[in-house]
């Protein structure tokens, strides 16, 4: 077990597969308490599974950490509150928040229908303010705290057939930099991590064809996509006391791929 973040609280959405995943794994061997927060749901959106919250919260214990699980969305306010409420009534504090859940409902923007785009664009931008505003309420009275964000390439590039995902996590960016300028005076830090080319099994399962064949990743310098885990280092290094002056920052964790500007 490390010690980079020995007696912090976490609260990390979607954190029941993929990148969420190993964040809260990665959080939980660095010393965190954390709050595992995903209703398991569908790629997109649909149907529900306390089973990968459980899960993670599983693994945690197992390697010795401590977690719990909390399993109602965030897309709704009342979800929101409720996972920040869970990690002060399970360990009586918060001090850090990383929001990592979403959903993917592609379409090319000609043939999008409204339902598609309300849907994307609640889950993803709202669902981020719905745990945001909680948590700043309580790190701004405390003076101090982490809130790290994930952005996409989608947003701050571009991805063709994701006009709703692409326009929620600019969104994202932009509420990150507007929270950095609220927060700062009271010693909390909001910053982004933004993935590119960073795909869990559970997209991997659902798009096979885009990721079989090799040329796919000839565009990243590394020759590969990414992991998971592999963001999950910058999370820990941003939630923990070395990046005290660091906020207002949306950084790359992309192999290389970088067509976007900051």
């Amino acid at each position: 077990m490390g010690t980079m973040l020995a007696g912090k609280v976490a609260v990390i959405t979607g954190a029941g597969r993929g990148i969420g995943q190993g964040v809260a794994l990665l959080f939980a061997e660095e010393g965190a308490k954390v709050v595992v927060v995903d209703n398991g749901c569908d790629v997109d959106g649909r149907n529900t599974d306390a089973g990968p919250a459980n899960d993670t919260v599983k693994q945690i214990i197992a390697k010795g950490g401590q977690a719990v699980a909390q399993t109602q969305g965030v897309e709704t306010a009342a979800g929101g509150e409720a996972a920040i409420q869970k990690a002060i009534d399970t360990y009586g504090k918060l001090d850090i928040l990383v929001a990592v859940h979403g959903i993917l409902r592609d379409r090319m923007i000609f043939n999008m229908s409204e339902e598609e785009w309300d849907t994307v664009i609640k889950f993803h931008l709202k669902g981020v303010f719905n745990v945001l505003k909680p948590a700043s309420v309580i790190m701004r009275q405390q003076r101090s705290g982490r809130i790290i964000l994930f952005t996409s390439i989608a947003g701050l590039w571009g991805n063709s057939g994701q006009g709703n995902y692409g326009a929620a996590h600019a969104g994202k960016a932009g509420l990150m930099r507007v929270a950095a300028r609220d927060l700062g005076r009271y010693g909390v830090t909001v910053n982004c991590i933004a993935p590119g080319r960073i795909m869990s099994e559970q997209i991997r399962r659902k798009y096979p064809e885009q990721f079989r064949a090799a040329e796919s990743a000839r565009d990243i310098p590394l020759g590969r996509y990414g992991e998971p885990e592999e963001l999950a280092c910058l999370a820990v290094f941003l939630a923990s006391p070395l990046a005290c002056y660091i906020t207002g920052a949306v950084m790359p964790v992309d192999g290389g791929f970088r067509r976007y500007a900051f």
